[in-house]
């Protein structure tokens, strides 16, 4: 019989994820608030509402993290048209406005961290003390970034879209795996069944003792509560108020109804669960003295 891996807890804030706790939902709140921090703190408002435990948000400095390449691409925009580097300064946020979306996760009662895209970003969130830092599945190979995240006492989250086994594998024996959290993910906005290969949740917890969660790109809700019923230790999907809105997230997340129904229907999955062991209900009582003979 093979040895069951022994999978280590991890603490974010106040709560514990990993084996016997609850599974920790993360709204992404990401770039889908368009630079306006009025729609962020509504975005915040309703990730707290539904039950969430955290929101996440995406942090940059354009000119280190857009590829030279691309900085003068011309893009259209809400705004109009302009380069790709100044539409990144568009719906980027900065000192000001993250001290706002602090203070108001604060008053929610509910954690919020970023995805670095470059290492001065890192330097910037560790002034909030942030209960983790994130790498994107774009970063799994990012030998600089990722460093400089594990320089940190924070625990790290990475994602492993568009990574093979073996770029994983060497991720891995680079960080270690000690407070450090998996998330399975396929990026492609948004990420059509066939594609979200939700097994491999628990091929990755056969092979790696932190916990598994997962990322997700879909449409709908149903794949994602899958999901956590497959083990996953944490859940993040991007969020939105309205999936008609401006930006190349929005489709792919969910809105506030949903959010609402996704974290309820988790919450219920997990007890429905239970532990495994056969037990006699007194519920099941009269109908076994009625029906046994």
């Amino acid at each position: 019989m093979k040895k069951q891996m022994l999978i280590e807890t991890v603490e974010l804030g106040t709560n514990l994820v990993g084996p016997g706790q609850p599974c920790f939902v993360i709204a992404e709140i990401g770039i889908n608030h368009n630079g306006d921090l009025g729609i962020a703190t509504q975005l915040i408002d309703v990730a707290a509402e539904a039950g969430c435990n955290a929101v996440k948000f995406q942090k940059r400095v354009p000119e280190l993290a857009v590829p030279e390449a691309y900085r003068n691409v011309m893009r259209e925009t809400p705004w109009g048209v302009m380069t790709y580097l100044e539409y990144r300064h568009r719906v980027e946020f900065g000192q000001a406005e993250y001290e706002q979306i602090n203070e108001h996760c604060r008053k929610q009662g509910i954690l919020w961290f970023a995805s670095s895209w470059d290492p001065e970003s890192v330097d910037f969130l560790e002034q909030f003390n942030p209960p983790c830092h994130k790498a994107a599945s774009a970063a799994l190979t990012d030998v600089e970034l990722l460093d400089k995240m594990r320089s940190t006492p924070r625990p790290l989250m990475i994602s492993t879209g568009m990574s093979t086994a073996e770029e994983i594998d060497n991720t891995l024996e680079r960080l270690g795996t000690h407070d450090l959290l998996i998330a399975h993910t396929t990026s492609t906005y948004p990420c059509p069944p066939e594609e979200l290969n939700l097994r491999m949740i628990q091929s990755l917890q056969a092979r790696y003792p932190c916990p598994i969660g997962y990322s997700g790109h879909e449409s709908g809700l149903q794949t994602t509560c899958t999901a956590a019923a497959l083990g996953a230790y944490f859940i993040e999907r991007h969020i939105t108020l309205d999936r008609g809105m401006w930006g190349s997230d929005q489709g792919a997340s969910v809105e506030p109804t949903g959010l609402k129904r996704l974290v309820r229907d988790i919450r219920v999955m997990e007890i429905a669960l239970g532990d495994g062991v056969k037990k006699l209900y007194e519920s099941e009582l009269s109908s076994r003295e009625r029906l046994r003979k």
